[in-house]
């Protein structure tokens, strides 16, 4: 990629990798951000009715199946980063003993329901943790706002040491994603219950995209916003003593 190029520190390779990047096509950019959603919502979706309807796999055969992709993904992503990866580990250990209790009990509404076991898990995980006094959604959260820039660093540190108000928003940004997680939880654990099974294959889907652009909205109203201007007006601060 050609950022990486950059970071090269001769200047004529430097050169070439800006001119690669301007010149790269319009329509490269996008696709790292639409694979995720393809992979774990449109490929398990998709190969669930066409092995189901197209090929004519029982319920439980096609729901099977269809788990392997995103299970193979969840795999590769710890395999690629080479590191403890808390969440992936436990969405793949959820998956797996999900997909054995399923095959064990013989019922494809189990399968269903063992989905909303990944969201209730990680709320938890997420309350407990602002209980605890690290929320644990701040590790995505930080780089976002920080922008890999030294003063935002500085100035982040100050106000997590001095600001309760900025320690609030940190602990909202947390608590919205923890409880949206869990009424996720709560209502694909209902709906695969109480509705028919190709409807919460499809509806399960809606409610998890759904859940995400809530908490997104929730969380960027209450907390990103809030603490990004903090964050502005302390660097600020911090360059008119210095000037």
């Amino acid at each position: 990629m050609s950022i990486t190029a950059t970071e090269i520190s001769t200047g004529a390779t430097t050169r070439a990798a800006r001119t690669e990047t301007a010149t790269a096509p319009e329509t490269a950019g996008p696709r790292p951000s639409f694979l995720p959603l393809i992979v774990d919502v449109a490929v398990p979706v998709g190969s669930y009715y066409l092995l189901k309807n197209g090929f004519g796999m029982s319920t439980m055969a096609a729901l099977g199946w269809s788990s392997v992709v995103p299970a193979v993904r969840t795999v590769w992503s710890v395999v690629k980063e080479r590191k403890a990866n808390a969440l992936a580990a436990l969405i793949l250990l959820v998956n797996v003993v999900g997909l054995a209790l399923s095959l064990v009990a013989g019922d494809p509404r189990l399968m269903l329901a063992k989905d909303s076991g990944v969201s209730s898990v990680i709320g938890i995980g997420v309350l407990v943790s602002v209980r605890l006094g690290r929320p644990m959604m701040t590790q995505g959260m930080k780089p976002f706002l920080v922008k890999g820039d030294v003063a935002r660093a500085a100035a982040w540190d100050r106000l997590v040491a001095g600001s309760e108000a900025f320690r609030k928003a940190e602990r909202t940004f947390s608590l919205v994603w923890g409880t949206v997680l869990l009424s996720e939880c709560v209502a694909k654990a209902v709906g695969a219950y109480t509705l028919p099974i190709d409807t919460m294959v499809w509806l399960g889907t809606v409610v998890t995209i759904a859940s995400m652009v809530l908490a997104f909205l929730l969380s960027g109203r209450f907390a990103v916003v809030p603490m990004q201007k903090m964050l502005e007006h302390e660097v600020a601060a911090e360059a008119g003593k210095q000037s």
